[in-house]
């Protein structure tokens, strides 16, 4: 059995034993295939370094989040995209648009998910979005941009199941993490009326850690427990949500 993190910011941790820790119980717990989403340029080495260290484990991305979207974006993309050049990446992210903290920038959120996007489409790459209190606007640049090329993941999907909809009519999966184990989130009603080919897995660890480590950071190992959750939701077992969503992700990723 193979389970598959999409989103995990393990590279977080910088301390080699405890990184060596996590590593060890992801082996240890059947997650045998982590995603590594970028958020800055600063990010960009602790990715490449755990992907070094653990080639057959690891799979990088490369993107700007949102929330790191300041007046100097096409600055910073200018740096990310030539990392870009120098390395094979599997996506292009974690992008998107969050209005959770900041408003002010929606302009030019906009300007560069739409930017990425077109980098995406340029690769043949799959992108991963960030999406927090803004489908509306994501939702409206996705129909602007949607064409053959157009896919990748809706990370940390929480929305509706209308909304459920729109993502897969859009052609895109739904990155599913540790708020379908919350008891009052409603995610498990949405989950439990899609089709499992719809859907990945995800830790977006160290955050949105699943019951019952909630209140705790979150590691990949984790991801067990989201698989579960999701595999009583669907009335089905955890070895075919393994492999389900393990072969999802390698329709989405190539790998």
């Amino acid at each position: 059995m193979i389970l598959t993190d999409t989103h995990t910011h393990l590279y977080y941790e910088t301390d080699d034993v405890k990184r060596t820790g996590l590593v060890r119980r992801c082996t240890d717990n059947n997650i045998k295939r982590l995603f590594l989403p970028n958020v800055d340029p600063s990010s960009m080495p602790l990715i490449f370094s755990l992907v070094n260290a653990h080639p057959d484990l690891c799979f990088p991305m490369l993107g700007l989040h949102p929330c790191s979207v300041k007046a100097d974006w096409e600055d910073v993309l200018g740096v990310i995209k030539k990392s870009i050049e120098q390395h094979k990446i599997v996506a292009i992210g974690e992008i998107g648009i969050d209005l959770y903290w900041d408003k002010t920038l929606l302009a030019e959120q906009i300007q560069a998910f739409k930017m990425q996007i077109a980098w995406a489409k340029e690769l043949k790459l799959p992108i991963v979005i960030h999406c927090r209190e803004a489908f509306d606007q994501v939702f409206e640049v996705l129909e602007q941009e949607q064409d053959e090329n157009l896919r990748g993941i809706f990370h940390c999907f929480t929305g509706t199941l209308e909304q459920a909809h729109k993502v897969i009519e859009l052609g895109f999966y739904l990155g599913i993490g540790g708020v379908v184990t919350y008891k009052n989130a409603g995610l498990d009603k949405v989950v439990a009326q899609l089709d499992l080919k719809h859907i990945v897995l995800e830790t977006d660890s160290p955050y949105l850690t699943p019951v019952p480590h909630r209140g705790k950071p979150n590691e990949s190992s984790y991801l067990s427990y989201i698989a579960q959750k999701v595999a009583e939701l669907q009335q089905t077992d955890l070895e075919t949500v393994a492999e389900v969503t393990t072969e999802n992700s390698r329709l989405i990723f190539g790998v």
